[in-house]
């Protein structure tokens, strides 16, 4: 079904849920597919981001998701919390278990410092041969970590998606670029989907199909906004003692509540 997704005609939106409730709100307003955000799981279960989400309760977390729904979920594992391919394969093959349909896969050792190119490979190799029917989306931090000479970013990237497509990945994901041209540039580089982080100054999504892009994510932002409005009701209790954040963009009680105990509930 996901390599049905990113074959087209129309670019794959994926929103990036972090629980259930959101990830059935996606659902129902039609998304054929749905992703996590390691972020966001790992903030909403009193986690911060970076590989601090412990393994197990990210899978339960995830298995939570993908029971809750009827349409494939994607997950974002960070770097497989494993520090070598045995490990790595060993987690991937849990990750199967769990019931998603696809994961991405960091080639981040450290926030900001990534796998050599040969052990990068290497890591997407064992992750294919763990779970060869999962869609296996190897992402590249080198923009996103501003990693390495800027001037030679863009050649080093490309280095790169042509090494996860040897290796057998079936997309290639670039958070961190919002250039038309470096896009542009990266598509045409690679046979696979290239996937990109959405970006509110950048273009659209219409934008990054006409670019190339196949699939294009949402990562932590809907849940910073939801945070945003979060905040902003506390410091409406708080300051005033007043209630007018329950008069807009309420869900009412009833449809939430069956919408919750939706498919797989």
């Amino acid at each position: 079904m996901l390599r049905r997704l990113h074959a087209g005609p129309q670019i794959l939106v994926m929103p990036n849920a972090w629980d259930v409730v959101s990830a059935r709100i996606f659902e129902d307003a039609g998304f054929a597919a749905v992703a996590t955000s390691s972020a966001a799981v790992a903030w909403s279960l009193g986690f911060p981001d970076g590989s601090a989400l412990e393994t197990e309760v990210h899978l339960a977390a995830l298995e939570r998701i993908v029971h809750a729904l009827g349409v494939p979920v994607s997950a974002d594992v960070e770097n497989g919390y494993a520090a070598d391919p045995a490990a790595l394969a060993a987690f991937v093959r849990r990750l199967d278990a769990a019931g998603v349909a696809g994961y991405n896969l960091e080639d981040t050792m450290t926030p900001s410092t990534v796998h050599p190119l040969a052990e990068a490979r290497e890591r997407v190799r064992a992750a294919r041969e763990a779970a060869p029917d999962l869609f296996l989306n190897a992402r590249t931090d080198l923009y996103l970590a501003e990693i390495g000479p800027e001037k030679t970013r863009l050649d080093a990237t490309v280095e790169r998606l042509r090494a996860f497509a040897d290796a057998g990945a079936d997309g290639v994901f670039v958070p961190g670029v919002s250039d038309p041209e470096i896009i542009a540039a990266l598509a045409a580089a690679t046979p696979l989907p290239l996937n990109v982080l959405a970006n509110p100054k950048g273009p659209d999504a219409a934008a990054l199909q006409r670019l190339g892009v196949r699939r294009v994510s949402v990562g932590s932002w809907p849940m910073r906004r939801v945070l945003g409005e979060l905040r902003a009701i506390a410091d409406e209790l708080h300051d005033h003692g007043t209630f007018t954040f329950a008069r807009e963009r309420t869900l009412a009680y009833g449809p939430l509540n069956a919408l919750i105990a939706g498919p797989g509930m």
